[in-house]
């Protein structure tokens, strides 16, 4: 009797575990699109090129891991979001557009996980 129990519980174990697994690796993907989405919008974009740099925002999956990333301008991402020294000694002007978007792709994160824990995955 307690063999049975032993090998139920820890099947009921293992299928809440892939159950909460599977909803997070969706929510992980959701979230992440909606971040690249949102830097799409609030990117610097510039007259001359169009918004290439906007554009070219996107996600990348990663073994278990959603990354939000410039796919064609990822030398700038860094220099835009803090600016850079110029070669007359001055520094250019920043332009925060990926640390908002961080911590709302964060944040949301979370929370989805706190959902799907309660939850149990299903749905």
């Amino acid at each position: 009797m307690s063999i049975n129990l032993d090998s139920d519980i820890a099947q009921a174990l293992s299928d809440y575990t892939t159950d909460v697994e599977k909803a997070l690796d969706e929510a992980a993907r959701k979230i992440a699109l909606s971040g690249a989405k949102e830097l799409k919008k609030t990117s610097p974009k510039r007259k001359r090129n169009g918004g290439k740099y906007a554009r070219s925002w996107g996600v990348q999956k990663q073994k278990d891991k959603q990354i939000i990333r410039n796919k064609k301008h990822y030398q700038l991402t860094h220099l835009l979001e803090f600016g850079h020294a110029t070669r007359d000694g001055g520094r250019t002007r920043a332009f925060p557009h990926i640390a908002s978007v961080e911590e709302r792709v964060k944040k949301d994160y979370e929370e989805e996980v706190k959902r799907q824990i309660k939850k149990g995955g299903l749905g």
